[in-house]
Formats: C-alpha cells, structure tokens, sequence
C-alpha cells in the first residue's frame, strides 16, 4: 500500500496541447506509457479517438486556457510540466500574405504559447517546480522562403523563451526549446496557403519549385518517435539545456553552419535544398 501511495505521489503530471494528432499527439502517448499522467488538449471537444485524455482548450482564447488548467489542477491537484505544441503553419511570400493572416499566425503559435504559460506559471511558482518545453522549428533559428510569418513567430517564441528562462528559474521553473525539423506528422497537410498565392501569379513559379522540394524532403522525414523520447529525457533530467534540436541531420547541419559561414554560403545552400 505504502508503495502504490509513493508511486502516485512521484507521478509526474504533464500538459501537452495540440496533442490531437502529429507530434502532440506522439508525445503524449508515449509519456502516458513510460508513466506519466499525461492530459491533452484539443481545440474543441468531441475530436478524433486518442489514448490519452483529452480536454478541450483553444489557446487563441484566454478563458479556454484558463478553464483547461483548471480542469486538470481539479483532476491530479498539480502540473509538472507543460509542452507547448499547438500550432499551425501559413505558407507563402510575406508580400502576398494579408495582414489578418499574419495576426492569425503570430495569434496561435506565438499568443497561444504565452496565454498557456501565463495560465501555470502561478502553479508551478507555488510548486516550486516545473518545466515548460516549447516546441519551436529550425524555422526559429533559419528564417525559410515561403514560410516567413511561421518563421516570425517562432523565431518571436525564441526570444521569449530565453527571457522567460531567466526569470523562472530562481523558482525551479526550467524553460526549454525544442527545435525540430521536418517530421512525417501530417502538419504538411494542415498547412494553409495565404490567399493571395492562390490566385497570384508574382511568385507562382519559385512556390511550386519550393512546395515540391518540401513534398519531396518531408516524404522522406522520419516519424516523430526521437522528439517524444527527446521530450522524456528533458522532463528527467534536472538540469536541461535551453535548446535542442532534432531531425535529420542534413536539415540539422545548417543551424551550425549558419553560425560560421557568410550569409551567402547559406542561402546559396538553401536556394539548393529549395530547388530556387
């Protein structure tokens, strides 16, 4: 008795939003089965079976945020940890792409991940203990053609993230990015294309050469398995870095190089992984 008492006590309790599908999903099922108390969130109720329990939260809406942690402080009486997932991504020129649709993107993968750390920052200073991992991209340290406000955003929630370190962790709030590449998820058939490349002819011809290339290197991703162990070896280890990054290694290479070689190195690299 005194054994099953001490093994609910060590369970961790861990939030994972957009955790429906993709890579949320990937990670909080298996977090479920190394043993953690694992909840999802969903951006409405009644969504796709999953292993693990999900609630509804829309992270583009303060109150969603604010009842989805109160449902699941309610249901295990703590948080652990929180990983940042949700998200979505608009693809084409940042000259065609409306300003309602930037606002969108920045609303969701930038707001959405504060509105969820403004929510269990107060529990876990409480606690005295916590992680916050942000799924940020390669996109947040290599801006990309064709997926300037993604890259915006994310390169937004870099910044922010390494600020937000400095400041939690005299309250044992550990605060990490993970930095992926390009995994076989099914977030390529999720992205949307801003409006204007639907009917625009200016930058037609290097966006089909560039969605082709893209085609071409996510068919051949992995699947996301190495970010959901990345994600249990953070919440084990007491002392994580700030950033990590996962993926293939030829998509990888270009965050190093892109430290030592002249910016027109890399962007002849990229106009060749790009087909531009």
């Amino acid at each position: 008795m005194k054994g099953q008492i001490m093994s609910v006590i060590d369970e961790k309790v861990v939030l994972v939003t957009g955790a429906s599908s993709g890579i949320g999903k990937t990670i909080a099922e298996h977090l479920q089965a190394r043993g953690f108390r694992v909840f999802g969130t969903q951006r409405r109720a009644g969504g796709r079976e999953n292993a693990v329990p999900l609630i509804s939260m829309d992270v583009d809406d303060d109150e969603s945020v604010q009842q989805g942690v109160q449902k699941i402080c309610q249901a295990a009486g703590r948080l652990d940890a929180v990983i940042n997932n949700a998200g979505f991504a608009f693809l084409g020129a940042v000259e065609e792409t409306s300003l309602a649709e930037a606002k969108a993107q920045f609303e969701t993968n930038f707001f959405g991940v504060l509105r969820v750390c403004k929510a269990v920052l107060p529990i876990m200073r409480g606690q005295g203990s916590g992680y916050l991992i942000n799924i940020s991209s390669l996109g947040g340290v290599l801006g990309t053609p064709f997926s300037g406000l993604y890259c915006a955003a994310k390169f937004a929630l870099e910044g922010m993230s390494e600020s937000l370190r400095f400041e939690t962790n005299q309250f044992g709030v550990k605060v990490v990015l993970i930095e992926p590449g390009d995994f076989k998820t099914g977030f390529t058939l999720a992205r949307r294309l801003v409006e204007a490349s639907k009917t625009s002819a200016v930058y037609r011809e290097s966006f089909r050469r560039f969605m082709e290339a893209q085609s071409r290197e996510e068919a051949n991703a992995p699947t996301p398995e190495p970010i959901a162990y990345l994600a249990e070896r953070i919440l084990n280890d007491p002392n994580p870095r700030l950033r990590y990054n996962v993926g293939m290694l030829s998509q990888r290479i270009v965050i190093p190089l892109k430290r030592f070689l002249p910016q027109g190195a890399v962007e002849w690299i990229l106009r060749r992984s790009f087909s531009m």
